[in-house]
């Protein structure tokens, strides 16, 4: 396989990709990124994901790429990797430029820089048994609706979860479940599926726009109001949705086991009706 990359406008192989010190995305986290999947070479909800972007770099006022021009370069890059019929996923990250150190933005502005990459997929954790969680302090800055680069607390919380022995960290922030460090998260309480509403404190999540997107259509009852971390105890059931783990059941949290401990009926159906969306 080919490891080819697109770097400000050209392709070129990965290993040359020259990062300038300058650039903000190094030196501020001054940028935004998508994830993006393929299944057997076709992408899955990409324009949903370039607009999300496209909404990022309108808040963070990065000017000079229209995020959805950006479709045509995923699409390329799968070919020239090799990947033209194969499960895939692709990195876009765009950030303010290059510029010298100073906090307020460039004056005049520059180009920003366009790194776009892609690579085999390869699956975390397995739906017919179900992951573990932990719930942890949400410790992000109060714009987690725009999918920055600035990730250090999704980073810190993510490894206290392997520290524990979990595979996802949940943040919680004065009581109210919200998310995962990479993930939505979603209970199922009284046979109605509940996630977070949409807010400053929350990813709009594409595959969690999906599964309730799902419920809607096949008449599963579901809701977005919030999850108290009192009420965990007494979810039946509880999974997670993300571009990296679809659909995924969670089997345990903070040490208890969900329901029976085992992938229950209502995540079971939601990850068929999602596979059968993006077969």
């Amino acid at each position: 396989m080919s490891d080819v990359a697109y770097f400000n406008g050209s392709y070129l192989p990965r290993e040359e990709v020259h990062l300038s010190p300058d650039d903000r995305g190094f030196l501020f986290a001054d940028g935004v990124y998508e994830v993006a999947r393929s299944y057997g070479g076709k992408f899955f909800a990409l324009e949903e994901h370039l607009e999300r972007m496209a909404r990022g770099l309108t808040a963070l006022r990065i000017a000079g790429v229209e995020a959805t021009s950006l479709a045509p370069v995923c699409r390329g890059l799968l070919e020239r990797n090799g990947l033209g019929k194969a499960d895939a996923m692709v990195y876009i990250q765009v950030t303010r430029g290059a510029a010298p150190r100073v906090h307020a933005f460039p004056n005049p502005p520059v180009a920003p820089t366009v790194y776009v990459v892609t690579k085999p997929f390869k699956p975390k954790g397995d739906p017919r048994t179900g992951v573990s969680i932990i719930t942890v302090p949400d410790q992000r800055w109060t714009r987690c609706d725009i999918k920055s680069v600035a990730l250090l607390p999704n980073c810190l919380a993510a490894q206290q979860a392997l520290d524990a022995g979990a595979d996802e960290a949940v943040l919680v922030r004065d009581g109210v479940v919200l998310e995962g460090t990479h993930t939505s998260f979603f209970g199922v309480f009284g046979g109605v599926v509940r996630t977070a509403p949409k807010s400053n404190y929350i990813l709009p999540s594409i595959t969690r726009g999906v599964a309730l997107e799902l419920c809607r259509e096949h008449g599963i009852p579901a809701e977005e109001a919030p999850i108290f971390l009192s009420e965990l105890g007494s979810a039946e059931e509880m999974f997670l949705a993300g571009t990296t783990v679809e659909i995924m059941p969670v089997v345990c949290a903070d040490g208890r086991p969900v329901g029976d401990g085992k992938p229950g009926p209502m995540v079971q159906r939601l990850l068929e009706l999602f596979r059968a969306k993006t077969g």
